[in-house]
C-alpha cells in the first residue's frame, strides 16, 4: 500500500528511518490509529517493537496480530491507575511512569504477577502544563518512594518534548535527559539503573539519537498521516 505523502510505502519509510539509527537505538512504531494490515506490513520488513496509547486499542491488536507470537508491546500513553494491571498484562514495556502514586499502583499490582514489565519514568525537561511527567526536581524529591518500590523492573528515563522548540533547544533538552539518568544511577548507587533513553519522535529523533536515545518512538514517519 502506497500512501499519497511523497509517495512512499510503509516499507520504503522504514528502510528510510531505520537507516538514520545507530545499531543501539531500537525503533518502536508507533501504531495508535494504525490498522492491523499496515501493522503486519511493518512486520514483514522486520519491525517487532509497537507501541500504542491506549489500553483498549492496544488488546484490539493483541487479539488480530495474536499470531505474531514474537511482537513486543510497548506503552506509551498516559496510563490511568485503573488500567494498570491490565497494561502489566499486555505489556513487555510501560514507558510512560508518570507519578509516584502511579509507579506504587504498579509495585503493588506487580507483586503477583509472573510478569514484570520494564518501566520507563516520564520526565519533563522542560516546563510543558500540556504533558505528563515529573519536573527534575519533583523526580529528585520521590526518588526514596521510587527505590521502596521493590517489585518494579526501572530501567530508565522517557520524554515528550514540548512543541515549537528550535534545534538547539531540542538537542539541549534531550542530553539534559541524559545527564539526569546518569545522576540518578550515581544517586541511588545503581539502585536506580538508567541505562535506557525513550525520547525521540517523527519530528526530532534526530536530536535524541545525537543525544543518546535507546528507543525512538516514530508513528507519523512510517505510517504516514492518520
Amino acid at each position: 500500500m502506497t500512501h499519497p505523502e511523497r509517495g512512499l510505502t510503509v516499507a520504503e519509510r522504514i528502510e528510510k528511518v531505520t537507516q538514520q539509527l545507530p545499531p543501539q537505538t531500537k525503533l518502536i512504531a508507533v501504531t495508535k490509529k494504525i490498522s492491523v494490515p499496515l501493522i503486519r506490513q511493518a512486520y514483514q520488513v522486520g519491525i517487532r517493537d509497537f507501541g500504542e496509547s491506549r489500553i483498549q486499542e492496544l488488546e484490539a491488536k493483541q487479539s488480530e496480530l495474536k499470531d505474531l507470537s514474537d511482537i513486543t508491546w510497548h506503552f506509551i500513553g498516559h496510563l490511568q491507575r485503573n488500567k494498570a494491571k491490565r497494561a502489566i498484562e499486555l505489556c513487555t514495556w510501560i514507558h510512560s511512569v508518570d507519578s509516584l502514586s502511579l509507579a506504587r499502583r504498579l509495585d503493588q499490582l506487580a507483586i503477583n504477577q509472573t510478569h514484570r514489565p520494564k518501566l520507563c519514568l516520564q520526565v519533563k525537561m522542560l516546563d510543558d502544563p500540556s504533558k505528563y511527567g515529573w519536573s527534575v526536581s519533583e523526580l529528585k524529591q520521590d526518588l526514596v518512594g521510587l527505590l521502596e518500590c521493590k517489585s518494579l523492573d526501572i530501567q530508565g528515563l522517557m520524554t515528550i518534548l514540548p512543541l515549537g522548540l528550535s534545534e538547539p533547544q531540542k538537542l539541549k533538552a534531550f542530553e539534559g535527559i541524559n545527564t539526569l539518568a546518569q545522576e540518578i544511577t550515581a544517586q541511588t548507587d545503581h539502585a536506580l539503573n538508567l541505562q535506557e533513553l525513550s525520547m525521540g519522535m517523527s519530528g526530532d529523533f534526530q536530536w535524541a539519537i545525537q543525544a543518546g536515545a535507546t528507543m525512538v518512538r516514530v508513528g507519523r514517519s512510517l505510517f504516514g498521516d492518520r
